[in-house]
């Protein structure tokens, strides 16, 4: 396709994942509600537990209505998630030769379920860390916590713990270009044990362990897991290359 054609398939597949992002809001409209509710859970767990006062508020006039809409957006964008995904790849396969879309395709069928599964890993550990941050206020005051910066809070602490999920299928696909080796990768386990012990530090409060923990164990293992592919690899591509030897020579 020429240069203009290009351009018009763009505005064509960017215009069908904005509708889906729109649609997907809209019914994240609907659903904010109970998302609302699923997500401020951990304060009302603050109160049982600590026996005291804590509650959301919202310091102006339009922070409600901006809440609501800012959870149908990320609710919509979940949603619809198929959707643009879709108008993404079917935008960049028809450039991609054979294998690049075997390692395409194979990264988008890998790095959702791990994100998915970060993002939920977060959210077992929130309540501990919202009980453990709040619990510090002297039990005589109540604990008044602004919806947007929680709502915030939440939202970043699921999505850094899913981005960290999907790294090691990024080691998989440097493995699989040829860049690093399985062998570097097993070298380096020590360092890599050290900066996941680092981020779930960082992600978690200091006096949390358990929940660092619980986030560091299996982010240890999907490292050890990306080795175990890329040996794989390795082994069968060192197969391959002496076989390419044998025939060669004869």
């Amino acid at each position: 396709m020429s240069l203009g054609q290009h351009l018009l398939e763009l505005r064509k597949r960017l215009f069908l994942a904005a509708a889906g992002i729109v649609v997907g809001a809209i019914i994240g409209w609907f659903l904010s509600d109970m998302v609302w509710d699923a997500l401020r859970e951990p304060i009302y767990a603050i109160i049982e537990a600590q026996d005291r006062t804590a509650q959301l508020n919202y310091p102006d006039i339009t922070s409600a209505f901006d809440l609501k809409l800012k959870i149908a957006f990320y609710v919509g964008l979940v949603v619809s998630s198929p959707i643009w995904l879709y108008q993404i790849f079917a935008f960049l396969v028809p450039g991609l030769t054979r294998i690049e879309k075997q390692y395409t395709f194979g990264f988008l069928f890998t790095a959702i379920p791990l994100f998915l599964a970060g993002c939920a890993a977060g959210w077992i550990v929130l309540p501990n860390i919202v009980g453990l941050m709040t619990s510090f206020a002297p039990a005589e005051d109540a604990a008044l916590i602004v919806a947007q910066s929680y709502l915030d809070f939440v939202l970043k602490l699921m999505i850094a713990i899913g981005v960290a999920f999907v790294l090691p299928v990024f080691i998989v696909l440097l493995n699989l270009a040829g860049v690093i080796s399985a062998q570097s990768i097993i070298k380096s386990w020590r360092i890599a044990v050290l900066l996941i012990t680092l981020f779930t530090a960082i992600a978690t409060p200091a006096a949390d362990v358990i929940s660092m923990f619980l986030l560091a164990i299996p982010m240890v293992v999907l490292y050890f897991a990306a080795y175990g592919i890329a040996y794989l690899h390795d082994r069968r591509a060192a197969k391959r290359a002496r076989a390419l030897e044998q025939e060669l020579a004869l």
